[in-house]
């Protein structure tokens, strides 16, 4: 690719960016949230089209119109939210689109044989909404090679995948890579990033700044490339002083709205002054348990207890969620639609912000002022991107977005933080300014859940780490004394459930 640019709404994503990739290679795609990198990749992938550039494949210069326009030319993505039908089998899925008619023992051993070659494991006639994240992920990769992909673009391949399943999925890696595959891999996990890649490609604001060969390489120099300055990497632990237990969570039971138990007799405590850390693969009932706790979600049984600092007991179960939040209890919930929940798209920083506390007045007229300042103060801190405080959140890029849903909810001075996937799809920098507020938080005698999905970070930032397996707690273990493959084990396992007696 060269000098590619594309602009939005008079804002360049692109900027003259120069891109290489060579036959047999892992390039890892790296820049903060807003550097450009999907809006890139997604020319090489035939969603846009560059405004400036040209790009080569094999030393031809083409012209990449569409999604079928790339798969003419073996290139194809896997993007983060896989694009299956769940009601289809996996060998559906793979052909789907290909022609009106298939032969499908044809189809099948061709699909064998790609699972033969690179080690995959794949049940051809299972349905979608069987499979594990981990099962619809390879049934993604399989599909663009079936199509004849040589140029394969991962965006964010490992966010839900246990240590096992990443492991498994480089093997993968590493096998297409000698088999003359070139793999681009968008991830924000430096770690993985050492383990896979043979170079490493640097945007910092839509601008390509420079490549490094990741065995000369290390997580703090892609870093300080990324920001453009220097970053600390530490993430601070500090002792719990003076804990105090703050919520009771006794045999807890959830079922959605689709009749599927989510939350299984779930047991746990959190202490004043402590994080406890959540650890599960996607789906494991953690949503669910957060929105029972904060009173927006209905449980079949089970008791929440909040404890204030007298000692007073509030059973939580069956309050309002606007009651338990004036307890001081706030949910932070980051979903893949970060404007599906807490926000609203039209309304500007501010109005936003506002949200929070508009139930709080009695006045006549709303109170602006407060929350304008709030606002300034999570734009601030958080450094979020924008041109303004009036400019309306929709407008924002995702990473911006939840900067500000975050922000909004440590602002309030909780007792109790409930967050969810806090620094998901944000860049090393980001992600660690929200981590030092959450210890912030924690300082300040805030009893503090925290789930996430990267389990480094896990086992640095939480005292405690609680994992779920199907809904059901399989153990809460020692942050500064378990390793990531016995949590690992855990998150797919319910061998060592309820061994710690809590």
């Amino acid at each position: 690719m060269r000098g590619i640019s594309k602009r939005f709404d008079h804002k360049k994503a692109n900027d003259g960016v120069d891109f290489d990739l060579y036959k047999g290679e892992i390039v890892s795609l790296l820049g903060e949230n807003g550097s450009g990198k999907t809006t890139l990749m997604n020319m090489l992938a035939g969603l846009y089209f560059p405004d400036e550039g040209k790009i080569f494949v094999g030393g031809r210069e083409v012209a990449i119109n569409s999604p079928a326009g790339a798969t003419a030319l073996g290139i194809g993505m896997v993007h983060q939210h896989f694009k299956l039908v769940d009601v289809f089998t996996a060998w559906e899925n793979i052909v789907l689109g290909i022609e009106d008619k298939y032969d499908v023992p044809a189809a099948k051993e061709k699909i064998s044989q790609i699972c033969d070659r690179y080690g995959f494991v794949v049940d051809p006639d299972k349905k979608i909404y069987n499979m594990t994240v981990s099962e619809k992920q390879t049934v993604e990769i399989v599909k663009v090679i079936f199509r004849g992909a040589d140029i394969l673009i991962l965006d964010e391949p490992t966010a839900v995948l246990t240590p096992q399943e990443c492991e498994r999925l480089f093997e993968v890696m590493r096998n297409m890579k000698q088999d003359g595959k070139s793999i681009i891999i968008i991830t924000h996990k430096l770690n993985e990033v050492m383990a896979i890649s043979d170079r490493v490609v640097i945007l910092r604001r839509g601008r390509y700044v420079g490549q490094l060969e990741t065995a000369r390489t290390n997580p703090q120099e892609m870093t300080d490339m990324m920001v453009g300055r220097a970053v600390k990497l530490d993430i601070e632990r500090p002792e719990p002083v003076n804990p105090a237990k703050r919520l009771v969570i006794k045999d807890i039971n959830v079922t959605d709205v689709e009749g599927v138990r989510k939350v299984k007799n779930v047991s746990f405590y959190m202490n004043s002054g402590e994080i406890l850390g959540i650890a599960g693969i996607s789906g494991s009932g953690q949503k669910e348990l957060l929105e029972a706790i904060a009173g927006i979600q209905k449980t079949d049984s089970g008791s929440v207890k909040y404890i204030d600092e007298n000692g007073n007991e509030t059973e939580l179960i069956g309050m309002h969620p606007r009651d338990i939040r004036e307890l001081g209890v706030a949910l932070s919930f980051v979903p893949e639609d970060r404007l599906g929940m807490g926000l609203v798209g039209n309304m500007n920083i501010s109005e936003n912000m506002m949200l929070r506390t508009f139930g709080e007045s009695h006045k006549w007229f709303t109170d602006r002022e407060k929350p304008r300042k709030v606002a300034e103060n999570v734009v601030d801190v958080l450094e979020v991107s924008t041109p303004g405080l009036d400019t309306p959140v929709r407008r924002l890029s995702g990473g911006n977005i939840q900067k500000i849903l975050v922000g909004r909810e440590i602002s309030s001075n909780p007792k109790v933080l409930l967050t969810a996937y806090a620094v998901r799809g944000l860049d090393i920098n980001s992600s660690y300014k929200i981590y030092d507020l959450i210890n912030e938080q924690k300082k300040k005698g805030v009893a503090v859940l925290f789930v996430g999905e990267d389990l480094d970070v896990l086992m640095q930032i939480s005292d405690k780490i609680m994992v779920l397996c199907d809904g059901e707690v399989s153990d809460i273990v020692d942050a500064k004394k378990v390793t990531k493959n016995e949590i690992g084990f855990l998150m797919t396992s319910l061998e060592g459930a309820k061994a710690s007696g809590q």
